[in-house]
């Protein structure tokens, strides 16, 4: 596998109310089908409890259920064509490109990843898309038309801690798994934890959040305006590193905090391999 020559620091997003002002369902999908997002959510949360069913495969049954109901397509083109209304928070749009630079100026590599509970399919009809490196979320096994018929891939708040050692690792591919299990000393990983920011909005994040945390990287939650109860309580409770308003604007809160991130981490990456250099040189020495 093998550490890469120039430093890279990953950020990972959570995507609903995180990178978008609300639930992605929310935006087209469950208006067309006649219901509020208050009914659908609530109807979601009443099957995994009365059927005793992980939540996300609960809602990802239910958008199943409901569309045939209407008569409505299921296919992975229609779930893609969704992605293009989705609402960003203020500067999202040209968050990634203004990061990328910054990490440049700093001897960086920036990689975006989303591990998100919400649809990969229309995530990669959005706008932001193009620039991450790689999309965790919850995916629909389809039929040789196209059309949604079984959960392929359910991305619960628990099961999101996997993809963070898959990047720390560099084992992208989700049906790699004996590759993740094996065991790869830490300086030989491709993005160390202290390499790591995560962003994110609420309880969902927090095993992700928190294991950011305690391997030396950095987690950051984020909150609507005026509505910052949740990520205040994260700070009080030490499960993350900052908490400010989801406005990623050049010279914002959001903005000012990564830059600072990443000014950090490139010193320390700095120290790291002159520190892995001196070591090397020693041991031969003395060999």
């Amino acid at each position: 596998m093998g550490k890469p020559t120039k430093a890279i620091v990953a950020i990972m997003y959570d995507f609903d109310k995180t990178l978008s002002t609300k639930d992605m369902q929310e935006y087209g999908f469950i208006p067309n089908l006649g219901l509020s997002a208050k009914e659908f959510w609530n109807e979601s949360g009443t099957l995994a409890k009365q059927e005793q069913m992980d939540s996300i495969l609960a809602y990802m049954r239910l958008m199943l259920k409901k569309a045939s109901e209407k008569s409505l397509p299921v296919t992975r083109d229609k779930f893609v064509e969704l992605g293009k209304d989705i609402e960003y928070y203020p500067g999202v749009e040209e968050w990634f490109e203004r990061i990328d630079s910054y990490g440049k100026e700093n001897g960086i590599t920036i990689e975006h990843y989303v591990i998100s509970s919400g649809l990969k399919e229309i995530i990669e009809g959005s706008s932001i898309k193009k620039h991450f490196k790689e999309i965790y979320a919850c995916e629909f096994l389809y039929d040789e038309n196209g059309v949604a018929v079984w959960p392929k891939l359910a991305v619960n708040y628990t099961n999101k801690t996997q993809f963070l050692f898959r990047i720390n690792k560099g084992v992208l591919d989700v049906s790699e798994d004996e590759k993740l299990n094996e065991y790869v000393k830490e300086e030989e990983r491709r993005i160390p934890f202290r390499n790591m920011i995560y962003i994110g909005d609420g309880l969902t994040d927090v095993p992700c959040m928190k294991l950011v945390k305690l391997n030396n990287g950095q987690s950051i939650a984020v909150f609507k305006k005026r509505k910052k109860y949740t990520a205040a309580k994260l700070m009080e409770e030490n499960r993350v590193d900052f908490i400010t308003e989801a406005d990623y604007r050049k010279d914002g809160e959001l903005d000012k905090i990564v830059r600072t991130i990443i000014e950090k981490m490139a010193v320390v990456e700095k120290l790291a391999r002159l520190h892995d250099k001196h070591k090397k040189s020693i041991e031969k020495a003395v060999k």
